[in-house]
C-alpha cells in the first residue's frame, strides 16, 4: 500500500469539510440578507445556493456512475459494496480527480420574491407593496442544521481515520 492510498480518507473528508464550510457561508449570507430590499445590482437580495461539483468529468469520477456503467455493459453485480468485491477492481478505482471539488454560488432566479404591504417603506411600489428577498428563514435554518451535521460527520470520519492509523502504528 502506498502512502498516497493511506491518506485518501483524509483527503476525502477534507474536501467534505471544505464544501460544508462553503455551504454554511452561503446560508449565513442568506440569513443576513433576509430583509435586504435594495442591493448594488438593483432590486432585493436573491437567495443564493452553493453548487458543488466534482472536478473533471463527473461521469468518469463518480463511483456510482462507474458501478452503474459496469452493471449495464459488463453485467457486474452492483449490490457489492466495495471495489474489492468486484472481479475487475480497475472499474471503480478512484483517482485524485474524484476528490477535487468545484464550488459555484448561484442566485435563485426561479423562486418569486415575497411581496408585503408596507406603504411607508422607501422601496414600496405605487400600490404600497415592498418586494422582499426570496429567502425563507425556516428553510435556511433546516439547511444550516443539515450542513452543520454533515460537517460534524466529516470531522468524525477524520477522527476515526486518525485513530485507525494510530492503532496501525502500534502493531
Amino acid at each position: 500500500m502506498s502512502m498516497g492510498n493511506l491518506f485518501n480518507a483524509f483527503d476525502v473528508s477534507a474536501a467534505g469539510l471544505s464544501a460544508q464550510r462553503a455551504r454554511l457561508n452561503v446560508i449565513s449570507a442568506n440569513l443576513a440578507n433576509v430583509e435586504t430590499t435594495r442591493t448594488p445590482e438593483g432590486g432585493p437580495y436573491r437567495r443564493r445556493t452553493l453548487q458543488v461539483t466534482g472536478a473533471g468529468d463527473a461521469a468518469n469520477s463518480d463511483l456510482f456512475q462507474k458501478l452503474l456503467s459496469a452493471q449495464r455493459h459488463l453485467g457486474v453485480d452492483i449490490e457489492k459494496t466495495s471495489a474489492r468485491h468486484l472481479d475487475n477492481p480497475g472499474l471503480v478505482s478512484l483517482t485524485d480527480e474524484s476528490r477535487g471539488l468545484q464550488y459555484g454560488v448561484v442566485a435563485d432566479e426561479d423562486t418569486p420574491m415575497r411581496m408585503e404591504f408596507d406603504p411607508g417603506h422607501p422601496d414600496a411600489n405605487e400600490d404600497g407593496y415592498v418586494e422582499y428577498p426570496n429567502v425563507e428563514v425556516v428553510r435556511e435554518m433546516v439547511d444550516l442544521m443539515a450542513a452543520s451535521r454533515a460537517y460534524e460527520a466529516n470531522v468524525t470520519v477524520l477522527n476515526a481515520t486518525k485513530a485507525m492509523l494510530r492503532k496501525a502504528l502500534e502493531i
